[in-house]
């Protein structure tokens, strides 16, 4: 996996990528979309050789801009760099709001319909929109009550993500190997001896209740100190984001939480009904085209990229895009 991440750095590091970073909020503009696509037909007849080129508008040509936004952490400008990008390269008339600001601020601007989409994460939409005290059993479940309380507000919400953004807990991948850990509820084994490490206010609410688990100790780490913890043995296990970059390197292992007593994180782009009605059905299948490929993994590697590695989320997703072939035009009939 470490292989991988750094391919990738190096990658991106050849198409404009800052490795010496800078916030990441400055990225400039993306590149503007792909020209209309070309077909080049050629005819022949005894003594004649004809040829033609005809081009193809492509789905967003002609549509009314729109404005898309994100929240402002490396995870979020990497996901509006993407799709910003893609639905430039189908001819949509697209601008960014980087760091759109906290939930009402969102919500008052989806329904001015000054912003027309948004990535959310499901478990926001449960516990902070919904105020759900407990989680759903099921992703289907939750996605399907977060879909019912979108469309009571105007919204439409795209298909989840495959990787899940969450609080987590992680230990080095020698420890677990070490104690035969997989689980939260494995953790029973070292309780005796484990100090946990994490933000403070993990303190007063141990996830690990729900498992019979009671560490020896909580050590209080500032965040973005859990990893350097692990790697020194001061902590045994830690509070982490499951989508962290350092978690691409191979070194650490998320525990499972099969009591999913962290939600379910999936993103889910949030849509205003009105843009996706006259943006039309190539928009958002431009959206799920992109996130039907990010992984877990993948989102870790991208990541690492912008968090760690430093380069540009604009580079980053152009890069990804290109990859992967999503700057491309749709596929005819796929939406």
């Amino acid at each position: 996996m470490l292989v991988a991440v750094l391919a990738l750095g190096a990658g991106l590091a050849g198409c404009g990528g800052s490795p010496g970073g800078g916030s990441p909020r400055a990225t400039g503009s993306a590149p503007a979309g792909s020209p209309p696509s070309a077909t080049t037909t050629t005819t022949t007849t005894p003594g004649t050789t004809t040829t033609s080129t005809t081009t193809a508008a492509l789905p967003g040509a002609g549509k009314p801009a729109v404005t898309i936004g994100d929240k402002n952490y490396g995870e979020q400008f990497v996901l509006g760099q993407l799709y910003l990008q893609a639905l430039r390269a189908q001819g949509f008339k697209v601008n960014i709001n980087q760091g759109i600001g906290p939930t009402s601020v969102v919500l008052g601007s989806l329904k001015r319909h000054t912003l027309a989409m948004y990535p959310e994460y499901l478990n926001v939409i449960n516990e902070t929109f919904q105020r759900h005290r407990h989680p759903a059993k099921t992703l289907a479940g939750a996605y399907a009550s977060a879909s019912n309380w979108a469309t009571q507000h105007g919204l439409v919400l795209l298909a989840a993500t495959p990787f899940s953004d969450t609080t987590g807990i992680a230990v080095t991948d020698a420890y677990a190997a070490e104690n035969h850990l997989r689980t939260l509820g494995d953790l029973l084994h070292v309780a005796n001896t484990l100090v946990l490490g994490g933000a403070l206010q993990f303190k007063a609410g141990s996830a690990l209740a729900k498992y019979g688990v009671a560490p020896l100790k909580f050590t209080p780490l500032a965040v973005g100190a859990q990893y350097t913890a692990l790697d020194s043995g001061a902590v045994q296990a830690a509070y982490v984001t499951t989508t962290d970059g350092e978690l691409a390197t191979g070194d650490y292992r998320v525990l499972g939480d099969p009591e999913n007593v962290f939600w379910f994180g999936n993103v889910v782009p949030v849509v205003t009904q009105k843009a996706a009605s006259e943006e039309g059905p190539a928009f958002t299948a431009t959206i799920d085209r992109v996130d039907r490929t990010l992984t877990l993994a993948t989102m870790r590697q991208l990541n690492y990229a912008v968090d760690i590695a430093k380069l540009t989320p604009a580079s980053v997703a152009q890069q990804y895009l290109q990859t992967h072939g999503l700057l491309t035009p749709l596929p005819s009939g796929s939406y």
